[in-house]
């Protein structure tokens, strides 16, 4: 049987909302499993999350930067905090995102990038033997459009263009460049807030909406509905789903009262052309990367034991 430890049974009610015992309970009947422990309760309908939330399990700094038509994401991480707000660190953001813009973001080509007479990857490794942490370029991201722009956005900034959450988003239109990089930032704000996983339905990942019909479909089974009527309820709990999940169909956040869609069809009259949101990127720090958890009540009774 898998031991349920203090820190899963925390981190489970605070994804899901659900109480203490409950939470306890469905990680049991689990056997310590995260995802199923969260379909569980919401089959019991005791929670009403519909996404994992990825654990921040790393330190460092996500870099945005664009330049007109495109722009790029980087994840740079480190040991602890502490480095992220080390000048030495930042400024290693700064300049991977840089070469990222020119090199694109594959991260072997990028470590393998000139900077000056060395590579970025002998930059990493300078700074890990100044600064004593080990650091890694995790990943990286670019958008492009033909004509139109790259916005950015970074969430609680340490410095210009770095901090704990990064968002480019890329808009094509022949449009006014300038209206369109205010849309395009006020975009990214919203993925950064509303964290939206595809731009609508078709871009989701197929294995996810079916684990969100069989989720409902199982939750109502439970309750004995007849399978026409569960059929029915499936599919409008989809379509609320969609607009929970899906950046067009999102009540925009600077505007409840309109969708994301909505909003950019009505911001074409300011730009002067249609607009698409031809893609965006969300990067949030140490996102799906596991760590070692400590049992922080079990290491105080430990301690107390051995007085």
């Amino acid at each position: 049987m898998a031991t349920i430890s203090a820190a899963m049974v925390k981190e489970l009610r605070e994804s899901t909302g659900a109480g203490m015992m409950d939470c306890k309970a469905a990680l049991t009947e689990t056997a310590g499993d995260m995802q199923a422990a969260q379909d569980w309760l919401r089959k019991k309908g005791l929670s009403k999350a519909a996404k994992k939330s990825g654990r921040v399990a790393a330190e460092g700094l996500i870099g945005a930067l664009t330049s007109g038509t495109k722009g790029v994401l980087v994840e740079v991480n480190s040991e602890t905090d502490f480095v992220a707000r080390n000048e030495q660190f930042q400024g290693l953001v700064k300049m991977i995102a840089q070469v990222a813009l020119k090199s694109g973001a594959d991260v072997e080509k990028i470590k393998a990038a000139k900077v000056g007479d060395a590579t970025v990857e002998t930059a990493i490794s300078d700074a890990i033997a100044t600064i004593g942490e080990n650091m890694t370029l995790r990943r990286a991201a670019s958008l492009e459009v033909s004509k139109g722009v790259v916005s950015s956005y970074v969430h609680n900034a340490v410095i210009d263009g770095a901090g704990k959450i990064g968002v480019i988003v890329a808009l094509e239109s022949a449009g006014k460049a300038d209206e369109l990089a205010v849309l395009g930032r006020q975009l990214a704000m919203h993925v950064a807030a509303a964290k939206p996983l595809a731009l609508d339905p078709a871009g989701l990942d197929p294995e996810t909406v079916k684990r969100e019909k069989d989720v409902l479909a199982d939750k109502y089974r439970q309750q004995g509905k007849p399978e026409n009527v569960i059929e029915k309820i499936v599919d409008s709990g989809l379509k609320t789903y969609y607009k929970e999940v899906c950046l067009l169909d999102q009540a925009f956040i600077h505007d409840s009262g309109k969708s994301v869609a909505q909003a950019v069809k009505e911001a074409e009259g300011k730009v002067g052309g249609p607009i698409k949101i031809a893609g965006f990127v969300n990067y949030a720090l140490g996102e799906g990367i596991e760590k070692q958890e400590s049992d922080f009540a079990a290491e105080v009774a430990a301690a107390s034991g051995k007085k």
